[in-house]
């Protein structure tokens, strides 16, 4: 089975022969391919707020996603090349053509994890650049490959100087990869960031997603938005998780505690893993804003049964498209802020967008065997909709 390197827009062009479709769609789960299942709201799980239009960080205007997916070798004997199950996720907050930097800020529930950069982030207030999402040994040749796609497309300073200090934030993916085997290179993320778009964004089994695991189901990338009401200033919340995190008893979704009323074999014998989550929004926030908008995503992960264990790395991004230019070297900047007595929509839209985007990506993973053979289940979509029916939380 070949390296999978493709992008939403070549998935989608082999998608429209039937066969090649039925191929790529079983093999590498991902892209457009993997849209054609339903989401959590389809399945009639209810959500509180009002999604944007693609219910996805990409409603956030101007921001845009892209994936590599990497999936290879056999899994089902020791013969051969190690089971690759692994990628790389890149949202850039202003899309790949803007070298403009935006407002953030970033908070960390639990430590047990990465993500690069951020002391310049809570130094100066900027996020510089992309987002990177892998897993956790692909961490320095993702950094190392944003700074050199940084130089390709955007060029150095007027006086012939650049400089980057990314954010590449990671998963550990070592039950279904070959973590060790260092599969993600400089092309992979080059990748990611090339075919980043707009528009709707693959879940489940994707990009750095691809190997990951949520409560012993399969996990991987999820994303959900808000939009708020025209009289607090209609603007639009995204979230984008990248979820690997829990045990199976813990997991509630809509109260209903799932976790607990489906059997499956055992992953973990602790809550161990990771969670990223990126927020975007629209909304005019300054980097203390930022920061408390960051420190609302454990809220939304409570919902579903998160209590960040002590082998979790919980950590999280949040950033505002508004006030474009503010990092320009000279003149007095003229900047826009929400001010804080109006800022608890969007914490509730955070919190909301939040929960909604890890049951998304739980609903879109399929079943997945890797490493040594283990296998990890997707949440089975015909018996979550039994245990909302039976606790009354079936929305449709």
């Amino acid at each position: 089975m070949p390296k999978s390197r493709l992008n939403n827009v070549n998935v989608f062009s082999i998608c429209i022969f039937p066969v090649c479709a039925f191929f790529v769609c079983l093999v590498l789960a991902s892209s457009v391919c993997a849209q054609t299942k339903p989401r959590a709201r389809e399945l009639g799980v209810p959500f509180d707020g009002v999604p944007g239009p693609l219910n996805a960080i990409t409603d956030v205007r101007g921001l845009e996603v892209g994936h590599t997916t990497l999936i290879s070798g056999d899994a089902a004997t020791s013969a051969g090349a190690a089971p690759v199950r692994t990628g790389v996720t890149a949202i850039l907050p202003r899309g790949k053509d803007s070298n403009d930097p935006v407002f953030a800020g970033w908070f960390t529930e639990n430590g047990n994890g990465e993500m690069t950069g951020t002391t310049w982030v809570e130094e100066s207030g900027f996020l510089e650049g992309p987002v990177m999402i892998t897993n956790t040994h692909s961490v320095g040749i993702v950094r190392d490959a944003v700074i050199a796609w940084r130089l390709k497309h955007h060029g150095v300073d007027k006086d012939g100087y650049a400089w980057s200090l990314p954010i590449v934030a990671e998963t550990w993916d070592g039950y279904l990869n070959d973590i060790n085997g260092f599969h993600v290179k400089a092309e992979d993320a080059f990748h990611a960031l090339d075919s980043a778009h707009s528009g709707p964004v693959a879940e489940g089994n994707v990009g750095g997603g691809t190997g990951m695991i949520c409560n012993e189901f399969k996990g991987g990338i999820g994303t959900a938005s808000r939009k708020l009401e025209a009289k607090y200033g209609g603007y639009t919340v995204g979230v984008l998780v990248q979820c690997n995190y829990g045990q199976r008893d813990q997991l509630r979704i809509a109260g209903v505690p799932v976790g607990r009323e489906i059997a499956g074999p055992k992953v973990w014998d602790d809550d161990v893993g990771s969670i990223i989550v990126v927020v975007a929004t629209d909304a005019p926030l300054i980097p203390t804003q930022l920061k408390r908008v960051a420190k609302r995503v454990p809220l939304g992960l409570g919902r579903d049964g998160s209590y960040s264990g002590d082998g979790s790395g919980d950590i999280f991004i949040a950033f505002s498209t508004a006030n474009a230019g503010a990092d320009s070297s000279t003149g007095i900047r003229p900047l826009s802020m929400l001010p804080n007595d109006q800022i608890n929509p969007i914490f509730l839209a955070t919190v909301q967008a939040t929960e909604e985007a890890v049951v998304n990506a739980l609903i879109a993973a399929d079943t997945m065997t890797g490493l040594k053979g283990h296998t990890v289940i997707a949440l089975p979509h015909d018996r979550l909709r039994e245990l909302l029916k039976k606790y009354n939380r079936l929305a449709q």
